[in-house]
């Protein structure tokens, strides 16, 4: 089999296990990131995720990942419900978090593509990341030509829109390469202009301190800052804002992976009555289970003005 072949095949291969789409790039250092990363550390914007501080270069250099990385496959999986739940009480929850913790889907997905690989050429250097590790998936999953890094600083395709999750495989097997992604977001600004705390600084520049979706899963902090009251917009887990006024996303259409869907019980889940005893049962498999039982009630009480701050 040569590299085409090998090619073609891994890409038909994805497809069969339920990824939206598959491109790969040559694995090598970001030159651009670099410079852009660490502005963005430089201005403090990383905010209390002080990991993002951590392992630079293996940030920049999956060589530094995976001994001798030849490639990076990057691969989408689409999360897109057929409609929007967590409404009642006006509360609500960001669509990547209705169905399986992605990370879970992810790397069974990737594990499976990865032995499809090895069948094909035998035993290979490699290891599967979601965005757990310390890899800029977005950027290579730009450069693999799957979609361009857009305004909100969100990866968006042309034919699907923003609303699916980023995985990879690095190793030590040479490809065909596909070309980077061009940008399509042209003048448009309606994810600055709807973000109602300020946090797009600039195109592709995410103050993450003043971002609902940091505010309400990452800040470890018992109260929510007092300058961010009436700006939240009922967001109690994540935040979909940036994506939902994207035009791109007019494409986007519902998911055909059953991990993403969300049960009954969760779609007719009242959060103002939720109990940890029905969290630790509902969220089990979730990823809103980062945010633990006391952080969603905190911004559940912090939206509903309820409770000290």
């Amino acid at each position: 089999m040569n590299k085409g072949q090998l090619t073609e095949s891994v890409k038909k291969k994805a497809a069969e296990l339920g990824f939206l789409s598959c491109g790969i790039s040559k694995a090598a250092f970001l030159e651009e990131e670099a410079v852009h990363l660490e502005k963005w550390l430089d201005k403090g914007y990383q905010a209390g995720m002080k990991y993002m501080e951590n392992h630079f270069d293996k940030r920049l250099d999956p060589r530094l990942l995976v001994d001798d990385a030849k490639s990076v496959i990057s691969v989408l999986i689409n999360y897109y419900p057929e409609a929007p739940i967590f409404e009642k009480n006006g509360l609500k929850i960001s669509k990547y978090a209705y169905g399986e913790d992605y990370h879970l889907v992810l790397k069974r997905k990737l594990s499976q593509l990865l032995e499809y690989i090895q069948l094909l050429v035998g035993e290979v250097n490699a290891r599967c990341f979601t965005d757990s590790a310390p890899v800029l998936d977005k950027a290579w999953a730009e450069r693999s030509g799957l979609g361009w890094i857009g305004k909100n600083a969100n990866l968006i395709s042309r034919r699907t829109g923003s609303f699916f999750f980023i995985g990879e495989i690095i190793l030590d097997v040479v490809f065909d390469y596909d070309q980077k992604a061009t940008d399509h977001c042209g003048s448009c600004t309606k994810c600055i202009d709807a973000c109602p705390t300020d946090a797009i600084v600039k195109p592709q520049l995410i103050d993450a301190g003043k971002c609902i979706s940091y505010l309400t899963i990452e800040l470890r902090d018992q109260f929510i800052s007092s300058a961010f009251e009436g700006k939240m917009e009922d967001w109690v887990f994540g935040c979909d804002i940036c994506q939902d006024v994207c035009p791109w996303n007019r494409f986007s259409t519902p998911t055909a992976v059953s991990e993403f869907k969300p049960s009954n019980e969760l779609s007719n889940l009242d959060l103002l009555e939720l109990t940890e005893k029905s969290f630790n049962t509902i969220f089990k498999n979730s990823a809103v289970k980062r945010a633990k039982y006391t952080g969603l009630m905190r911004n559940v009480g912090f939206v509903n003005k309820k409770g000290e701050r």
